[in-house]
């Protein structure tokens, strides 16, 4: 560790260049000034250290003592961070509502040990030789993860002591593994990735719940997700939505940069949600990394990388983890901001050179892999872009797309005609199509590669309709061409469109999914077929398909849509050759028509 202090020799915003300062390092961290505010060395020239500080620096002065830690910056990990809320430094915000006020100036940090007891129970037993990566225990959660106090890396030999069953202080050690004695909270440097044994191949998907997502556009479980949008598109709600309802083992969320009062309703609604897959609360197996617009910059740079450290804490359990970014491009701001008054050569439109490197080491950490134990863990990662004046060939935009596996692209006209989620299904992308489509095979559903091309063929053919009938006119159009549009909408309409605050339809599991869009495609076939056996586009058009649009919020399940939908196809059938249309069959009676 180093020793000696240093001076401050120039303060330019979050930027302090430091004199004096013996034996640093690259990425130490130092205490600047009487009131410690913490910061990263980014650079060193001989006598001169250049210091990125993670709080504000309003009243800094020139000759202000700076001490070395002698360490990078790391995050604590532990169970504690299962419910609970931190800054981008991983420090505990206690008050978090209160924090997120505009007029909150700093966070309040509590010693973990003073407040934080855990009931333990051992798994391993003295005497017992094991290696890196095993389990030694697990504590018991409120969220029912799983959380296993594992041997840390580095660390092999036989269990000397071992910590019995009951209530264990977060700063306890639980065992000692030969000479090391094995604490129940660890630190980790965020800037490094976690080691693993093995990568593995991608292929089990993540469902979301979201239809327009798990049908069209899907992520796969380790995977890497950019969802790009302007203001006003709905990004923050979608994110949100993918947060509660994912069937991942741990979220951790990023607020990076983004309004404060949008988390704080975010955090309201989580402490309020039920977890569908426990009894409990779905904030109790969420950890929230909270930098909004009101905290410090330079701490906005480091919350992504302290996300993706906790997510890979988890996955070394074997746990399946998400981590959601919103933004990249507020971190991305940030990094322009600082490099500006570093003085660096700037890039395309100001962002530093490294821009690119540092988005892809990012999505680097994401993916499904062995652990040290032989355990399966992944690590999913989902990034929110916010591309300025929904530009999408600006850098943060563009150098993303590269590095991601799945793009869900927001449209403003469709958020602007309130369909939500706004996903444009033209400008966004999935690239483990193939993969996806064998493991629902293995899985059960053989026809989810079929669905899902017919799904965008038929949007695709509804939108080349849309071009031309705004050209000429719909009724000039033939009628097949008619029921593309006509399928087109009830496809939009009927499935993709799905209400965040429906207690029905906030979440669509795979099954109802998939029964929608069936249900849609057997319309659209049918209506095809009798435009082709020459019924009139404007009696097909004239019939009632509101049952079928609104089946998303009265049917809770795939066998009641399927039910909707025979009653429409019963309906369709009757307008063929040689039947009267509905309504105007031999026996049946008009609306009001009296009795004989």
């Amino acid at each position: 560790m180093a020793d000696g202090n240093g001076t401050v020799g120039r303060v330019n915003g979050p930027l302090v260049e430091v004199t004096g300062l013996p034996q640093v390092a690259m990425s130490d961290i130092v205490e600047l000034g009487p009131s410690k505010l913490p910061g990263e060395v980014v650079a060193i020239s001989r006598e001169v250290a250049t210091v990125q500080a993670y709080e504000y620096t309003g009243g800094l002065t020139p000759g202000n003592r700076v001490a070395g830690r002698g360490q990078p910056l790391a995050a604590r990990l532990g169970p504690h961070l299962l419910g609970a809320v931190f800054d981008g430094l991983l420090r505990p915000l206690a008050a978090a509502g209160a924090w997120l006020d505009p007029a909150a100036t700093q966070p309040g940090e509590t010693p973990l040990e003073a407040v934080q007891r855990f009931d333990f129970s051992p798994t391993a037993s003295i005497g017992q030789v094991v290696a890196a990566g095993a389990c030694l225990g697990t504590i018991a959660t409120r969220g029912g993860v799983p959380y296993r106090v594992l041997v840390p890396r580095g660390v092999a030999g036989t269990i000397d002591q071992l910590r019995p069953a009951g209530r264990v202080e977060a700063t306890a050690a639980i065992a000692t593994v030969g000479d090391f004695h094995v604490p129940l909270t660890s630190s980790w440097p965020v800037r490094q990735p976690m080691p693993f044994a093995e990568r593995l191949e991608l292929d089990a998907p993540l469902q979301t719940g979201q239809r327009v997502i798990d049908l069209l556009f899907p992520v796969v479980r380790g995977g890497t997700s950019a969802v790009p949008g302007g203001f006003g598109t709905g990004k923050t709600v979608l994110l949100q939505q993918i947060t509660k309802w994912c069937d991942a083992d741990v979220m951790v969320f990023v607020g990076c940069g983004e309004r404060g009062n949008e988390l704080a309703e975010m955090l309201t609604e989580l402490s309020d949600l039920a977890d569908p897959r426990t009894d409990g609360l779905l904030s109790d197996r969420t950890v929230v990394i909270a930098n909004t617009s009101n905290m410090p910059m330079m701490a906005r740079e480091a919350s992504i990388y302290t996300a993706a450290t906790v997510a890979e804490h988890f996955r070394d359990m074997g746990l399946h983890v998400v981590v959601i970014a919103d933004s990249t491009s507020r971190w991305a701001e940030a990094q322009r901001e600082f490099s500006s008054r570093a003085g660096e050569m700037p890039a395309e439109e100001g962002y530093p050179a490294s821009l690119a490197s540092a988005l892809a080491a990012f999505y680097e950490r994401a993916g499904r892999f062995s652990t040290l134990n032989g355990a399966e863990g992944s690590v999913t990662i989902i990034g929110a872009v916010s591309p300025p004046g929904g530009d999408m060939t600006e850098p943060v935009t563009s150098y993303t797309q590269r590095f991601v596996r799945c793009q869900w692209a927001l449209d403003r006209d469709l958020a602007y005609a309130r369909h939500y989620p706004a996903v444009s299904w033209a400008a966004s992308f999935a690239r483990d199509i193939g993969a996806i489509g064998t493991w629902r095979a293995r899985n059960g559903d053989p026809g989810w590669s079929a669905r899902r091309a017919r799904l965008s063929g038929l949007l695709a053919e509804a939108d080349r309709v849309g071009e031309l009938a705004e050209l000429i006119g719909l009724t000039a159009l033939p009628p097949r061409q008619r029921m593309a549009l006509l399928a087109g909408r009830l496809l939009r309409e009927g499935v993709l469109q799905q209400s965040a605050i429906s207690a029905t339809d906030a979440y669509s599991d795979a099954a109802r999914s998939a029964a929608l869009a069936d249900s849609v495609i057997a319309v659209a076939d049918m209506c095809d077929a009798l435009a082709g056996e020459g019924v009139a586009a404007s009696v097909i058009e004239d019939q009632d398909y509101s049952a079928m649009l609104r089946a998303k919020e009265d049917a809770g399940t795939a066998e009641q849509v399927r039910v909707i939908a025979g009653k429409l196809l019963d309906s369709l059938s009757t307008l063929g050759p040689g039947r009267p249309p509905a309504g105007e069959q031999p026996g049946r009676e008009e609306p009001g028509q009296a009795h004989d």
